[in-house]
């Protein structure tokens, strides 16, 4: 799958969540696969993880799961991707799926999709990573952490400009759209 343009997915393997997650979750896959844009997710095969790789294929897209052995040992992962990556660990999986893609989206996950979605925006603090960051923010789901980050803006712990790190969309079509347009060239310098 090389010489191809991907954007990773961050997002949740739990089921039992709102129809519209999984439904919006697919059809941001189809809307990738559409134009020509191959995905990384965490290889999971239920809930938005395996509802967004189910679009991107239904749709003839492609889809490459990055999952450490462990969970491939408990039978967690997605058997019908393009293409299955495993690897030793939960930190080599993370740099792996960054590091491959021009764009990181975040859909309505768990505790290890906030951790993603703040690490990789991180990242992009330090400019480790350059690419854009988008936030889905379905039925208003991540408007707490949004919330989070505007308080420590006004406590002063975050710098104004760190809000434009990530940008926020409201449907799949501004997620596709916000993840593919030219990247904001690197502006931040950490200072300590």
């Amino acid at each position: 799958m090389s010489g191809e343009t991907f954007v990773t997915i961050y997002c949740g393997s739990a089921e039992d969540v709102p129809p519209r997650f999984l439904s919006d979750a697919a059809r941001i896959g189809a809307l990738f696969a559409n134009k020509g844009i191959s995905l990384i997710t965490g290889a999971g095969r239920t809930g938005l993880m395996g509802a967004v790789a189910r679009g991107a294929l239904e749709a003839g897209g492609k889809v490459r799961g990055i999952i450490p052995q462990f969970m491939v040992e408990r039978g967690w992962q997605h058997t019908g991707l393009s293409e299955l990556d495993i690897v030793p660990d939960m930190h080599t999986r993370k740099q792996k799926m960054a590091g491959s893609s021009v764009a990181c989206v975040a859909l309505p996950g768990g505790i290890g999709t906030f951790e993603e979605l703040c690490e990789v925006i991180t990242w992009r603090q330090l400019g480790l990573f350059h690419g854009n960051i988008v936030i889905y923010n379905c039925e208003d789901y991540y408007r707490p952490l949004l919330d989070m980050f505007e308080a420590a803006i006004k406590a002063g712990t975050m710098k104004p400009d760190h809000a434009l790190l990530y940008e926020v969309a409201e449907s799949p079509e501004q997620v596709v759209e916000m993840a593919l347009r030219e990247p904001v060239e690197q502006i931040f310098s950490p200072k300590f």
